[in-house]
């Protein structure tokens, strides 16, 4: 019964904190959709931080009772601060053309509606039997990582830090926590270090990167680039295998993705009928302030992605390369944007201060995932491996063989990536892009350009880690390319339809 509290309590906390910053009055089911799917992980993560946080300071709570009631508290306080927060007037936000489904035909909705339900029992039926046939991951760093430390902190008791050393070889007791702490978190309420557990954590987050992906590209651009996506991503075998192996790779990737779409939103939004550029749509405007007043913008929602960059730098030591490059690409894509409009106007003036609200607001939402993991790397990791011999890094940086090496790796597993049976996953989505072109409406907004900018900061931050690992260069990127691939891929695939040209404005587009 405890556990079953524990799950509603970690998926309600989850759904107060989105629904705290969530800004929207618009469709109950596309609000709802979203917010469960986004909930998933943002519980997980609270989750995570509430049981550390009793490990550090007060192992006494630890016991079932008190840890539940610590959630209970958790949940209360946020419940709370959402209803208050619901008081204030909500702001419509969506991109003008909700009608992109008008564009395609009918037998192509109905077809992709078919195919998404064969496809997502398919991949539900396949998951299944990898948690059934690997009940403790399938990898090394499912049990030697992951899970390891997950039994560390659990049945640590007051040794719980000796499983973040040095002495246990192959553990990467650098690596963040969200994952180990999250599944310990569950297992106090079990009373025993249940496999199953883990097991269920990487299939909610394998699915409800699905779901976000669908209901985000479903607000945005409608049902027919949102099923396509979905269909995309679930018949990708590489995702289910490991969303299913218990590593830490796919809920990295349903933060970067829930980042990206947070921010795609907020770019988008509309008030009363017309967008924060100055845009106007069909509705008629009421009785709001004026367009991109920044005390009506929905900046719950930069608040939002904020906190999903923080917890991807809180699951894997990957998701402090992807805040930094959300941070510089917002800053740059925001000024670059802001400069342009002034000059349009032939406006000396500097940057607006909407601009300088954005930030701080993006800001806000990863601190406290950016202190965590600082806290946990000064005060409880030891250094990671990767910087272990700073003085063989110059001389790596110097030879040409390792660019080489990493750039056809790179190209190899460009077309190797997804384990497909005959034609790979990327090679698809590019000719996807190609056939259909890209939407100027969409490829515009600063959310599009800031995604498209921190995934390729993020890979260049990846293929400078190779060059100066310590690792032999060729081992490293057979086991380590294909995954960093993945984190990417789920975001890669949303920015696709997102852009993606419906025919209707390829028609207008042609005349």
């Amino acid at each position: 019964m405890a556990l079953w509290l524990a799950v509603g309590l970690c998926v309600g906390s989850g759904f107060a904190l989105v629904t705290l910053g969530w800004s929207r009055r618009g469709s109950f089911a596309e609000d709802i959709l979203l917010r469960v799917f986004l909930s998933a992980g943002f519980g997980l993560g609270i989750f995570s931080v509430v049981y550390l946080f009793a490990r550090i300071f007060f192992a006494e709570i630890l016991a079932t009772r008190n840890l539940l009631l610590a959630d209970v508290i958790m949940f209360a306080v946020l419940a709370a601060a959402a209803v208050v927060r619901s008081r204030f007037r909500l702001v419509k936000f969506g991109f003008p053309a909700l009608t992109d489904d008008e564009g395609w035909p009918a037998w192509l909705e109905r077809t992709l509606r078919a195919a998404l339900v064969i496809v997502f029992l398919i991949a539900a039926y396949a998951a299944v039997m990898r948690m059934l046939i690997f009940p403790h991951g399938d990898g090394w760093d499912a049990f030697a990582i992951w899970n390891l430390h997950a039994r560390f902190l659990f049945l640590g008791g007051e040794h719980w830090r000796d499983g973040f050393t040095s002495l246990v070889g192959g553990s990467h007791p650098d690596y963040p926590l969200l994952l180990p702490a999250a599944i310990a978190h569950f297992w106090t309420f079990l009373g025993h270090d249940d496999p199953r557990v883990p097991a269920v954590i990487g299939f909610v987050f394998s699915f409800a990167t699905v779901g976000v992906l669908f209901a985000a590209l479903s607000i945005l651009r409608g049902r027919v680039a949102a099923m396509m996506a979905a269909v995309a991503l679930l018949s990708t075998p590489f995702f289910i295998e490991q969303g299913t192996a218990q590593y830490a790779d796919v809920p990295l990737s349903f933060f970067f993705l829930a980042a990206i779409v947070l921010l795609s939103l907020f770019d988008g939004a509309t008030i009363d009928g017309a967008t924060v550029d100055g845009a106007t749509t069909d509705a008629t405007t009421t009785d709001s302030a004026p367009t991109g007043s920044s005390n009506t913008q929905p900046w719950g929602l930069p608040i939002l992605a904020g906190l999903a960059t923080g917890f991807a730098a809180w699951t894997k030591n990957e998701g402090l390369l992807f805040l930094f490059a959300v941070v510089v690409s917002r800053v740059l894509v925001l000024v670059r944007r802001a400069r342009t409009q002034n000059l349009r106007k032939r406006d000396d003036r500097l940057i607006p201060v909407s601009i300088w609200l954005d930030i701080p607001a993006l800001t806000a939402g990863l601190a406290p995932g950016l202190f965590l993991i600082l806290y946990y790397k000064h005060w409880i990791a030891i250094p990671g491996d990767l910087f272990s011999d700073p003085a063989t890094a110059v001389p790596k940086l110097l030879d040409p063989a390792r660019y080489w090496a990493i750039f056809t790796g790179s190209v190899k597993g460009f077309f190797r990536f997804g384990h497909w049976f005959v034609v790979p996953a990327t090679v698809v989505l590019a000719g996807i892009a190609l056939v259909f072109g890209k939407d100027g409406r969409f490829t515009r907004q600063p959310g599009f350009v800031t995604g498209v900018f921190a995934l390729t900061l993020t890979f260049i931050g990846y293929f400078g880690v190779f060059l100066i690992t310590p690792y032999d260069i060729h081992w490293h990127l057979r086991f380590s390319l294909m995954r960093l691939f993945l984190q990417l891929w789920p975001s890669v695939v949303f920015l696709v339809f997102l852009a993606l040209r419906n025919p209707t404005a390829a028609k207008k587009a042609a005349i």
